[in-house]
């Protein structure tokens, strides 16, 4: 069975049977409808938040290069106010270790009102705003001021209302993005979750809009691939330092390192020989 296929089954084995609520205006997508004819909670939500398999807080109390790369393959799970669900696989993480870290909001050890989530509890979502328009979404891991930064999904579910979400935030006429496009990178999975600064400091494993659930056919370390994070500048040695980690030959992934890719591949051919 092709991958695509076999996530979707497994996908749907984890849901219930009922149907998603029909498309809204994209108006009432960040604002809860009135009326009785729309429901006020998501039957599968109701059900999920009691089932063992949602992600908890001894999932998340990793150190962050760990947590890292146990994102991978994991589904995040956003439920928009019509009660709709949002479903993404994780496939691209970077780490940011804080302390030391130059690359880090809070190198140093610097706590601010603006990156207090990097401080709190393991699972914590840390969100901040770049270029003055757009969103970034990490979550805190063990050490103080650590924090991972979720960088692509591949999309599973409501594929639909993440282009309206999409297509809000976009300038002029545009074309329909397709599906390997409306998640691959930080910003674009914000805004195709509906992810904004009122997340920011939100618990994955409290929140009743946000949370995560396993994937299946999790990664091995053959499948990861470590590489230099994106955008960071001239931060020195730590812009060489391989933190960001994506998933090999994922076509949802927002930049792949070639490089990189090669040298698995060589080193996976000298070891079957």
């Amino acid at each position: 069975m092709p991958r695509k296929r076999k996530l979707l089954a497994q996908l749907s084995a984890l849901q219930s049977n009922s149907s998603l609520p029909p498309l809204d205006a994209l108006k009432n997508l960040n604002a809860t409808p009135d009326g009785e004819s729309c429901p006020k909670s998501s039957k599968y939500f109701v059900t999920e938040k009691k089932n063992s398999s949602q992600l908890g807080a001894d999932f998340f109390n990793q150190p962050c290069i760990s947590l890292a790369k146990s994102f991978l393959g994991q589904i995040l799970v956003r439920k928009l106010p019509d009660g709709r669900e949002l479903w993404g696989r994780i496939v691209e993480t970077e780490a940011y270790l804080g302390g030391e870290d130059e690359a880090s909001h809070s190198k140093g050890g610097k706590q601010t009102q603006r990156n207090a989530a990097m401080f709190m509890r393991p699972g914590t979502l840390y969100v901040y705003q770049i270029y003055g328009i757009y969103f970034c979404v990490n979550v805190s891991s063990q050490g103080d001021g650590a924090a991972v930064l979720l960088r692509s999904l591949e999309p599973l579910q409501g594929l639909e209302a993440m282009r309206e979400l999409r297509s809000a935030s976009r300038k002029g006429p545009t074309k329909p993005l397709k599906d390997w496009q409306l998640c691959n990178g930080p910003s674009k999975l914000c805004q195709a979750f509906g992810i904004d600064k009122a997340f920011d400091q939100r618990d994955l494993t409290q929140d009743a809009t946000i949370w995560m659930v396993p994937g299946h056919d999790l990664p091995g370390e053959q499948d990861v691939v470590a590489t230099t994070r994106i955008g960071i500048g001239n931060r020195g040695e730590w812009a060489e330092k391989p933190l960001r980690f994506y998933l090999r030959g994922n076509k949802f992934v927002s930049v792949v390192d070639k490089k990189m890719e090669k040298k698995m591949a060589a080193l996976g051919d000298s070891s079957c020989s």
